[in-house]
């Protein structure tokens, strides 16, 4: 299984809208007979790949797979009739498909004869396609908030000047970040105070940014400039005449998109956050001191400390001489 989540990350597969999955088929004896893994949408299916690789020898073999097989007819066949034709003798999946048009698969599978196992590294599994699991269970897009903030926690000095509180390390990180998401978010003071581009250029570790940019999403109802940098032929832009958060995942999870990265400023990251829209905050702190200036987020309506939205550090890593500090909301008791 660990094998079939490595082919299931290979280097350059899409992050979306498909999964990521992998198969490793095994003989009787456990030795490898083939392997296979999807490469994005409208490829052969991972098992498929694999089958197609083994032929015959796929006959009593053990389909070892990270993602339950699909039961459904889309530009591909159902994964699960292919192995039962195959001849498997068995199936080890780990996570079972949250996908209600096309689970199933493992009834099928046992229904025609095939042993089934799952739940094998099913975190693992879960962890390789979060996004896509996320806004399948959740009817919205995973939110990733990032922000760089001072030591005493100053968005841009007191004459508004932000450029650049983070360092060139921690900024690469950032387009990095970026290129993990399909949608990026900004309000429409961002884009008239600013004038970002909101591309991936900087992602050294993401071959495919400059193919599979983000699509650039401007929350809210002010008119942004026609020759808005955020508005070239770089990358597709949506403006969203709304100030409601809901109603932005809403139209995102309508297009498609799984994981948002809300690159908003104070107003538009309270806004999510207040209503218990963020998933997962990534913070570039950098030893700066600005004693005055804009806080990296605005008011969220908290009266005392135990009311403070309270989160879980899952990773903190040193840029140099900035820190990120990753965290996840922790759920209310």
């Amino acid at each position: 299984m660990r094998r079939a989540l490595e082919l299931a990350a290979t280097p350059g597969v899409p992050l979306g809208p498909n999964p990521r999955v992998g198969c490793v088929l095994l003989a009787p004896d456990g030795s490898e007979i083939a392997e296979g893994f999807h490469r994005g949408a409208g490829t052969p299916h991972a098992e498929a790949a694999a089958l197609a690789a083994a032929g015959e020898s796929a006959r009593g073999a053990t389909a070892v797979v990270t993602l339950e097989p699909c039961n459904h007819t889309g530009r591909t066949g159902p994964c699960a009739q292919a192995l039962i034709e195959a001849g498997v003798a068995r199936v080890v999946f780990a996570q079972p498909d949250p996908n209600p048009v096309a689970a199933g698969g493992a009834e099928t599978l046992r229904a025609a004869g095939v042993a089934v196992e799952l739940g094998l590294l099913e975190r693992e599994a879960r962890r390789l396609n979060r996004a896509w699991t996320f806004a399948l269970e959740h009817g919205r897009p995973f939110v990733t908030w990032k922000f760089a903030t001072s030591l005493d926690g100053r968005s841009a000095a007191a004459d508004g000047s932000s450029r650049w509180i983070s360092n060139e390390t921690a900024r690469r990180d950032t387009h990095r970040l970026r290129a993990e998401c399909d949608a990026i978010l900004v309000g429409t003071g961002t884009v008239l105070r600013d004038d970002p581009e909101l591309t991936v250029r900087d992602a050294v570790d993401a071959p495919l940014a400059r193919e599979l940019q983000p699509l650039r999403v401007v929350m809210g109802d002010r008119d942004i400039p026609a020759d808005a940098r955020v508005l070239n032929d770089l990358a597709e832009t949506v403006q969203l005449r709304t100030r409601e958060p809901k109603a932005v995942l809403a139209e995102l999870h309508a297009r498609g998109r799984q994981h948002l990265f809300l690159e908003g400023g104070p107003t538009v990251a309270a806004a999510f956050a207040a209503a218990g829209l963020v998933d997962e905050v990534v913070a570039y702190v950098a030893p700066k001191l600005l004693g005055a200036g804009t806080s990296a987020v605005a008011d969220l309506g908290i009266g005392s400390i135990s009311e403070a939205l309270d989160l879980k550090v899952t990773d903190i890593t040193v840029l140099d001489d900035n820190v990120r500090i990753t965290a996840t909301p922790r759920k209310k008791a």
